[in-house]
């Protein structure tokens, strides 16, 4: 009988031991903490399952997850760029999906045709001008800003950043290899000068009239004017690229259920949770990034951004055409 009371003991303890185990999931987020917190602190109130979180930069995380292998204890993956993601699942980190609710939330333009990863947030690559230097009836799509006439006056960050290799790749899929080569070899020729920094920096060149325009992500800029202390806005104003044949990039914010993922369920209901419209509408008014569940109301900064027009070309597409988009990008000098 002592044996025996010791033996269901023992089990006892490993049991609450496993449940208190599986109330958690651990969150590897290229999102700084202070972003993403208020959601992980609404999801835990909402449902008892606690969020470890572990920041880092895209690549940082995607290195880490490749060191711990099978030994890893992360559950879900959270990163921008829709092209991070493809890398992930490439690199065979990530494990498919089946929920009714991401199916229903998420548009198949912004998830992984197989459901290994799924969009939460839009950011749009725009132009921020100059409106004492630019016409603005002079301003296309994107293919325009390779023209002769802006010859010195294109401010953007390295080919190294991944939000510039997706729009390469987006260009690649949209016009092919041939004329996406044309396209960057005219835009290098158009440069102010050697990319240096990142989007906020282009913007603060712009302002101190080291160019007329600059191409950033819609939500550096948003951030920008929300604490705007030294007027830089005074006189630059926002384009959503469009032409006949081309309209703006978007690109994604997203998450992942990794492959070795302790906590596969919590996991899941974490993503389900983030395409919520309450989670979305948190989502979009902390880092003024576009909600990915069209429903929801942006904020007032966003709403003064104005309309645009999306383009129509899948966001899985950037991850695919990623390594075409490094070489051309070195082909053409982009550095």
């Amino acid at each position: 009988m002592k044996y025996i009371n010791s033996f269901f003991l023992i089990l006892s303890f490993m049991i609450i031991s496993f449940e208190t185990f599986s109330d958690e999931i651990n969150l590897y987020s290229a999102r700084k903490e202070h972003l993403i917190k208020p959601l992980t602190d609404l999801f835990t109130k909402d449902t008892g399952i606690k969020v470890n979180i572990i920041t880092a930069k895209a690549a940082q995380l995607h290195q880490r997850i490749l060191r711990e292998g099978e030994n890893s204890q992360a559950d879900v993956l959270l990163t921008s760029d829709a092209g991070n993601l493809w890398r992930a699942h490439n690199d065979k980190l990530l494990q498919s999906v089946s929920s009714d609710i991401l199916d229903s939330k998420i548009d198949s333009k912004y998830k992984d045709p197989d459901n290994y990863w799924f969009g939460l947030s839009l950011r749009a690559r725009i132009l921020v001008y100059a409106a004492e230097r630019v016409d603005k009836n002079k301003l296309l799509g994107y293919k325009s800003l390779a023209n002769p006439e802006f010859k010195g006056r294109v401010l953007i960050r390295s080919s190294s950043n991944i939000y510039n290799q997706s729009l390469i790749a987006h260009m690649i899929s949209k016009y092919g290899l041939v004329e996406a080569e044309k396209w960057a070899m005219g835009l290098v020729k158009n440069f102010a000068r050697d990319p240096a920094g990142g989007d906020r920096d282009q913007v603060k060149a712009l302002a101190a009239g080291e160019g007329d325009i600059a191409i950033v992500n819609s939500y550096y800029v948003a951030n920008m004017m929300d604490t705007d202390k030294k007027n830089l806005f005074d006189k630059l104003r926002i384009y959503f690229p469009n032409d006949d044949f081309m309209g703006t990039h978007l690109n994604i914010s997203g998450a992942a259920v990794l492959k070795n993922a302790p906590n596969v369920n919590n996991a899941i209901k974490f993503i389900e949770f983030l395409a919520s419209d309450e989670a979305q509408y948190i989502y979009a008014n902390i880092n003024y990034e576009y909600p990915v569940v069209k429903e929801i109301k942006i904020p007032y900064i966003l709403q003064e951004f104005g309309s645009y027009i999306e383009d129509n070309i899948l966001t899985n597409e950037y991850g695919k055409l990623s390594s075409e988009a490094i070489k051309l990008a070195d082909r053409v000098g982009w550095k």
